[in-house]
């Protein structure tokens, strides 16, 4: 059953409290799942970025990484700077933030690449129009939607700052433009 693989590649789901926030997460990503021409064990095999050439991270690695730096992030500055942080959202955010990038894939001659579509619209706006299909709300939406460098112009939630941080953390460094190397 397709709900049962999602929930075996992202057993982060489990960390969102809110019962029923974390079944609409789980319902964003077995509808992407449904629309993709991508099965959720290829998610464990695929990389992370189309940008990288010769990626060897996963998709799930990169995507799991992002979700687990995000939720210790958050801990230290709510023990540190006793900030109120929603964790509900900032977990669901952070599974979410990439989930549009599931219709963003087309396999073509046996090969990974970016569809027509998902030239015209990149995931932040393709996971926001999955995350509202299914009620997701609007402080989540926000962190899919300001994630990116679509975000840059806007203003940012703290959950959102911090989804964004530890999604380029889990990114730039295997960027060899990004990086330096001695």
């Amino acid at each position: 059953m397709l709900r049962d693989k999602i929930k075996q590649i992202w057993p982060e789901i489990e960390w969102i409290k809110d019962e029923g926030l974390r079944e609409k997460v789980t319902d964003c990503w077995e509808y992407a799942v449904g629309q993709s021409p991508l099965e959720p064990e290829d998610l464990q095999k695929i990389p992370f970025s189309l940008l990288i050439d010769n990626c060897t991270i996963t998709f799930m690695t990169h995507k799991r990484t992002a979700v687990q730096l995000s939720v210790e992030i958050a801990k230290i500055m709510q023990t540190n700077f006793e900030t109120d942080i929603n964790m509900d959202y900032l977990i669901a955010g952070a599974i979410l933030i990439d989930v549009g990038k599931l219709l963003e894939y087309e396999i073509s001659e046996g090969k990974l690449g970016t569809s027509r579509e998902g030239k015209l619209l990149r995931h932040p706006f393709s996971g926001v129009s999955i995350a509202d299909r299914f009620g997701i709300p609007a402080d989540v939406q926000h962190i899919i939607a300001y994630h990116s460098k679509e975000g840059d112009l806007g203003k940012r939630t703290i959950e959102s700052i911090i989804v964004h941080h530890a999604d380029f953390v889990s990114f730039e460094p295997f960027q060899d433009t990004k990086r330096i190397t001695v």
